[in-house]
């Protein structure tokens, strides 16, 4: 499973190098040859985090257990929850993934002991809902990172993860179904 993420990852880093002006064009004239019908997937050039990010309905403050989160995440089918500063409501001040949770557990910690804020991502990258997805791509690349909450000026808006980001530039006319699922 990690292999399948790791090689998807690979193929968006790949997608974004190529990035060329041949590269583009090209896909610029795949996208510009499809029927206008197909709104659901935005052209590339033109997506942004706010065409694909999902809302983040699921949020977690710093002072919950991990078990929590682990909790959260399973009901709600995520991969990442963002923690919410409980003073400032709606404003990321972390991001606590399941690679998280599985790194603790794997390092023997209790996971009904250990606090989200010893191990969740401070202060983490954001993007606004009109970063393209051409530049929430290469943020995820240059940090290594497979989730970005999406913050506007009324707070968090959504989360956009390497899957969404994947599936508008390998697929950016639209034309063929590709699984929604979120990488893992």
């Amino acid at each position: 499973m990690a292999g399948a993420a790791l090689g998807r990852f690979r193929g968006c880093e790949a997608a974004l190098a190529a990035g060329s002006t041949e590269t583009e064009h090209t896909m610029a004239g795949a996208a510009a040859q499809q029927p206008s019908s197909r709104s659901h997937a935005p052209a590339t050039a033109t997506a942004t985090a706010a065409d694909v990010m999902r809302p983040a309905l699921t949020t977690v403050e710093a002072s919950a257990h991990l078990a929590a989160a682990a909790y959260l995440m399973s009901h709600a089918g995520e991969t990442a929850l963002v923690v919410i500063d409980e003073e400032q409501a709606r404003r990321p001040i972390g991001l606590v993934t399941d690679a998280d949770i599985s790194l603790a557990v794997a390092d023997g910690k209790d996971v009904n002991v250990v606090r989200i804020r010893d191990l969740m991502t401070a202060e983490p990258i954001v993007v606004a809902p009109s970063t393209t997805i051409r530049e929430v791509a290469r943020s995820m690349v240059t940090g290594q990172l497979r989730h970005l909450p999406v913050v506007s000026d009324v707070g968090l808006v959504g989360i956009i993860d390497i899957g969404d980001v994947c599936r508008v530039l390998l697929d950016p006319g639209g034309e063929a179904p590709l699984p929604a699922d979120t990488v893992s």
